[in-house]
């Protein structure tokens, strides 16, 4: 059988770039339907949009939308963070009480004042 490497490198790129369209494509309409700012019938349109004209559809959702998309994404992950990290971890204790030591120790704080940021710091 006779297929130059050229081919079959082209044949590979094609894969790669088809596998990336349907990534980005993915993850456009999960940022349609995740998006708490838009209503009903925007989300709509815009699976509409994206599904019957994709390449078009997908580039100007980018165009229109792509910034907030990252933004999205940030604010999302620290929601999720401060729901799994909700309650004072034990390491953010230990943090705070390092840093109230250190202020201690470089005379910001008198005793009593340690004593008491301490003693909130340990109730929570």
């Amino acid at each position: 059988m006779d297929y130059p490497l050229l081919n079959a490198f082209l044949t590979m790129m094609w894969f790669f770039l088809w596998i990336l369209w349907i990534m980005l494509l993915f993850r456009v309409i999960g940022d349609i339907f995740r998006d708490d700012g838009l209503g009903g019938w925007a989300k709509a349109g815009w699976a509409v949009f994206v599904l019957v004209l994709p390449f078009l559809g997908v580039f100007v959702y980018l165009i229109a939308r792509g910034k907030a998309m990252g933004e999205r994404e940030t604010a999302r992950e620290r929601r999720r963070e401060a729901r799994l990290y909700g309650a004072a971890r034990p390491a953010d204790e230990a943090g705070k009480l390092a840093q109230l030591a250190e202020l201690k120790n470089h005379g910001d704080l008198t005793q009593e004042e340690y004593e008491r940021a301490k003693s909130r710091v340990l109730v929570g």
